[in-house]
């Protein structure tokens, strides 16, 4: 008979311990509610509180447990014991609290727990479910929440504004805020990249660069950062890196309209034509564009490049027809209509304004300075901006001049800007503090002339004259009201510059001033023929209600001290004699 098998005594049992922690109690009362056994999950939550007394989730698992379970009073004991003494940061208790105070009918403890969930918690977790409760308790309240801020969407808020201000052409307010969006929200990806676009608009491409390489380095495939990117290889001459980056964005078929106008915008900009026509029809096609005349003027330019000429017609007179106020679809029709035979067409821009030097032509003609509406218009301030850095000197001079005429902020700190680079002419430098005088700025302000760095006073700049008399102001004051409106800003700069010069030569006997308007006129007189302009000492005469004889013998005076007739006539040979 087989022998029964017996464990050997010393043996020891394979007994597996059970842990008995917060863990195990929270699981277990998972298991309960899955069961709808609310009572043991209640006893569960508990135990896991009790073993975990720091950790605001036990307390906040069973306060919701109790709150479904309808006892709403201990509930909000509950989270109101996490925020005094655990947590007070978890703001997500608020919003529990308003839901238990709204279940008891008690409306204003809700209104006032869904405000302090609002105004103070960052995430938004339950921005939807707030937005709700205040539109029922408005209802049972029978009046307004009174809601000062969402401390969630304060980001979204400022970055609306500082599109806003970018779509303005204030591109340096739009700076301030986003710089102040990304250092509160590091992970907010559109205020990076319209931090990126700021910039390239100022003129300062290599902080465009930096800013659109640290949004690739949060998000590699953010297609706003790709396209941003390519314009600044473009812009740097980079082929290699462009060249690869076009290879990613020609297989890119983005699904939501704003990243297809992004894309469309971008090729079109790269010469990449087909891509852009392609997908500026698309945009065309679905309808949710709108009826923009800029995205009408976008597909007549991908056509125009590929040479859909009569397509760039026909989206051209689209254009004219929602904006028929505008020159710029008039202006490109009538390119295209004396192109038409031309075996080399000129080149048309994808930006929606006229051309820069076309802008200026019109202001040279215009007696009444910048319109306001392109005073506004971002794309015309832009190419100011870029203008400013990047022209030529008469393109700079002209730039100077039309920020005289738009005379915001945005102006007066780009120019206080331009005035401290050691690079820029120093002409040119003066001419800008000329500006910044006649826009208000009274300060002194520093700038780097003949290569240091000075401190220019409210005075006119003249470093060789120890005092400034009150009637030499008078005198340049007087002649610079007379022109104001005849003469352009430089012209006007350069009479403060002759005055300066003649009495810099002459100090210090300086001649002594009976009447002004002699000495205006004849700083009038002598600036209008350094500019080749026509004046006569008769039309003079009337105007600033002096003689004529007056006149000339200011004038002669000025010319001997300054030696205009020489400089003049080395300059232009036909220079007529004074």
């Amino acid at each position: 008979m087989e022998k029964k098998k017996r464990a050997t005594p010393t043996q020891a049992a394979k007994v597996i311990p059970m842990k008995m922690d917060a863990t195990f109690f929270f699981e277990r009362a998972v298991q309960s509610l899955d069961r709808y056994h609310y009572d043991k999950a209640l006893k569960y939550f508990r135990r896991a509180a009790e073993y975990e007394p720091e950790n605001p989730v036990n307390h906040c698992n069973l306060a919701g447990l109790l709150s479904e379970m309808g006892n709403y009073e201990e509930s909000n004991n509950i989270l109101q014991h996490v925020l005094d003494q655990i947590d007070p940061a978890m703001t997500e208790c608020y919003f529990y609290m308003a839901n238990n105070f709204a279940n008891m009918e008690n409306y204003e403890s809700a209104e006032k727990a869904i405000i302090h969930y609002l105004e103070h918690d960052e995430t938004g977790q339950f921005l939807e479910e707030s937005e709700e409760m205040i539109e029922l308790l408005s209802y049972e309240l029978d009046r307004p929440t009174k809601l000062t801020s969402i401390k969630s969407r304060e980001g979204m808020f400022e970055h609306d504004r500082a599109r806003s201000m970018l779509e303005e052409g204030k591109f340096g307010e739009a700076v301030r805020i986003l710089e102040k969006i990304i250092k509160k929200h590091p992970d907010f990806m559109a205020a990076r990249n319209n931090l990126a676009l700021a910039y390239y608009y100022m003129g300062h491409f290599d902080k465009s660069v930096e800013k659109i390489k640290e949004v690739l380095e949060l998000d590699h495939g953010n297609l706003h950062a790709l396209c941003n990117l390519a314009i600044f290889y473009q812009h740097f001459g980079d082929k290699e890196n462009l060249g690869e980056l076009l290879t990613v964005l020609r297989k890119t078929y983005p699904f939501h309209q704003d990243h297809v106008f992004k894309l469309a915008t971008t090729m079109g900009i790269l010469s990449e034509h087909e891509t852009a026509f392609r997908l500026f029809k698309r945009l065309l096609k679905t309808g949710e564009a709108g009826l923009d005349p800029c995205l009408f003027h976008y597909t007549a330019v991908a056509a125009y490049n590929t040479q859909r000429y009569d397509e760039a017609e026909r989206q051209w007179r689209q254009a004219d027809k929602f904006d028929p106020g505008s020159e710029i679809p008039k202006f490109y029709l009538n390119i295209l209509r004396n192109s038409r035979n031309e075996s080399v067409k000129p080149p048309v821009s994808y930006h929606y304004h006229l051309p820069f030097e076309e802008q200026f032509r019109g202001l040279e003609k215009s007696t009444e300075g910048l319109p306001d509406h392109l005073k506004r218009d971002p794309l015309v301030r832009s190419s100011f901006f870029w203008a400013l850095r990047h022209g030529d000197t008469d393109t700079k001079l002209q730039v100077i001049q039309a920020f005289g005429l738009i005379a915001d902020n945005e102006v007066k700190e780009a120019l206080l800007e331009f005035i401290q680079e050691p690079s820029e002419d120093d002409y040119l430098k003066k001419v800008a503090i000329f500006v910044l005088r006649n826009m208000g700025l009274q300060e002194p302000v520093t700038a780097v002339l003949d290569g240091l760095k000075r401190t220019v006073p409210a005075a006119p700049f003249s470093p060789n004259l120890p005092v400034w008399e009150p009637k030499w102001q008078a005198i340049m004051d007087m002649a610079l009201q007379q022109m104001s409106r005849r003469y352009d800003m430089v012209q006007q700069y350069d009479l403060q510059t002759l005055w300066v010069e003649f009495l810099t030569r002459m100090y210090p006997n300086t001649p002594k001033i009976a009447k002004i308007e002699g000495w205006a006129a004849a700083l009038e007189y002598l600036t209008a023929k350094m500019h080749r302009r026509a004046i006569s000492f008769h039309e003079l005469s009337n105007r600033y209600n002096v003689s004529v004889a007056t006149i000339s013998k200011h004038v002669k005076v000025i010319d001997e001290a300054c030696g205009l007739k020489e400089k003049m006539e080395a300059i232009f040979p036909t220079f007529l004699k004074l």
